[in-house]
């Protein structure tokens, strides 16, 4: 249950066997069925989660009641509204699972008394957090300044094994296109 979390600590700390112990005994471990509904907009975030097995996708209904999708998170992936889990905020989106779900999940409270216990932790968090904003920066970059056309390649290239676990109308959300438009553009890179 821990091999995977433990691999990806392993990668980005240098923790004692004693330290990476006590991190998996304050990781509640956690299975969800696929369409499970894990944050809903209002509430507050009070997760984050390491994705051990599954695919979950992060979205907001506009003001027209369409789903934007904003993120799709995958094994090896933390998933969670950073701003409503630190600031206790009620959050502005949804977290949904979209496959069957193995989750190892950090509470507020567990987080600060991990961090407490085990400061390198705080370091791994901070860099998560950076890539993590490193990469909507990217993302924002790319909608604002290129075709739909080279937002989906940028996407499967990035991201190859999504597109075969996801819906495509979730996939046109993300790239802020629609379905049909999606097709379209999927239909002519086949034909190069």
């Amino acid at each position: 249950m821990f091999d995977r979390i433990n691999t990806y600590i392993i990668r980005h700390t240098n923790l004692t066997v004693e330290e990476l112990a006590y991190f998996n005994s304050v990781l509640q471990y956690k299975t969800f069925p696929k369409k499970t509904i894990l944050l809903h907009e209002g509430e507050v975030c009070n997760f984050e989660a390491f994705i051990n097995k599954g695919c979950i996708r992060m979205y907001y209904i506009d003001e027209n009641g369409f789903e934007v999708t904003l993120q799709f998170a995958i094994e090896d992936w933390w998933v969670s509204d950073i701003a409503s889990f630190h600031d206790q905020k009620p959050s502005a989106m949804f977290i949904e699972t979209l496959e069957e779900c193995e989750l190892l999940i950090l509470s507020p409270q567990t987080k600060e008394s991990l961090l407490a216990r085990v400061p390198q932790l705080e370091r791994m968090f901070r860099i998560l957090v950076q890539r993590n904003l490193s990469s909507l920066q990217g993302r924002l970059f790319k909608t604002i300044a290129t075709s739909a056309q080279d937002k989906y390649l940028d996407f499967i290239k990035r991201y190859p094994t999504i597109p075969q676990r996801v819906p495509q109308h979730y996939i046109a959300s993300y790239l802020g296109i629609s379905a049909e438009f999606l097709s379209k553009v999927r239909t002519k890179l086949s034909k190069k």
